[in-house]
């Protein structure tokens, strides 16, 4: 069933993205009102009412879509943490972040996107990344390759010589430890940066416009798709240690994603140096 909906499903994701976008996220942006937004955790972590109601439409398409799976949505996890034991199941797993980049979003920056995985025990098959302010979208299936707007998607390795562009979590979403550990990035031939939305920081890696990240925390709305896309792109992540990144969770942190494997261990390298 899974092989069968890779083959023929994925257009059908793309429009469930585009049906979202289009009802709820589109008409809000540089619109929202008072009320619209509510802090999480903090200043730095907003819901507002375009990733509420995205999520409950993508959740009742993306359920629709393939009969027996399950939804992780960002929001809906928020409000019962416990929901987010369905990415270490068996059961096809659909993972939506509605919203990624919602301080951009926020400020009237074009610069978030909408993102969704399909993962089956922990393997993350398809991705899709979709940035409606900018009209561009990231397609990736396991062992078939990365798309932009169609159009195939190369990571290729930096130039040699030139300085290595890091970006990196923010410090709010940070342990004393692992801001060690990221301190390594401030090195000779290292040009680190805050990151923007981790949606797009990944595509950028898999555009080859960005040579790595490095990020500290592991909810996989935030990674799962973008993962996929640089691999299928041609890079390569992974973790503290050096081991693969988990989507499940119980990853040695910060991990990297980067434009090939060299570049990735050459960053958690540098990362290792600093914890």
């Amino acid at each position: 069933m899974i092989e069968e909906f890779l083959t023929q499903g994925v257009r059908d994701v793309e429009e469930a993205l585009r049906k979202a976008a289009a009802a709820e996220v589109t008409p809000r942006f540089r619109q929202l009102a008072e009320g619209d937004v509510v802090e999480k955790s903090g200043p730095h972590d907003m819901v507002t009412v375009a990733d509420r109601r995205a999520e409950e439409l993508l959740t009742a398409d993306l359920a629709a879509l393939l009969p027996g799976s399950v939804v992780v949505g960002e929001e809906a996890v928020h409000a019962d943490p416990s929901t987010y034991e369905a990415i270490r199941g068996d059961a096809p797993v659909w993972i939506v972040d509605p919203v990624d980049g919602t301080r951009q979003f926020v400020q009237g920056d074009p610069g978030f996107c909408m993102l969704v995985a399909l993962a089956v025990a922990g393997e993350v098959l398809a991705s899709w990344t979709y940035a409606p302010a900018l009209d561009q979208l990231a397609v990736a299936v396991r062992g078939k390759g990365a798309w932009l707007d169609g159009q195939p998607l190369v990571s290729g390795a930096p130039e040699a010589g030139q300085d290595l562009e890091v970006a990196t979590s923010h410090p709010d979403f940070t342990t004393e430890e692992q801001k060690r550990a990221l301190l390594g990035l401030r090195a000779d031939g290292v040009r680190p940066r805050p990151c923007g939305s981790a949606g797009l920081e990944y595509l950028a890696v898999a555009k080859g416009e960005l040579d790595a990240v490095a990020f500290s925390w592991e909810l996989a709305w935030d990674h799962a798709a973008g993962l996929l896309l640089v691999a299928e792109a041609g890079g390569a992540s992974m973790t503290l240690t050096g081991e693969p990144f988990r989507i499940g969770g119980g990853n040695a942190l910060p991990f990297t994603a980067a434009r090939d494997a060299a570049t990735a261990r050459r960053v958690v390298g540098l990362l290792a140096s600093g914890a």
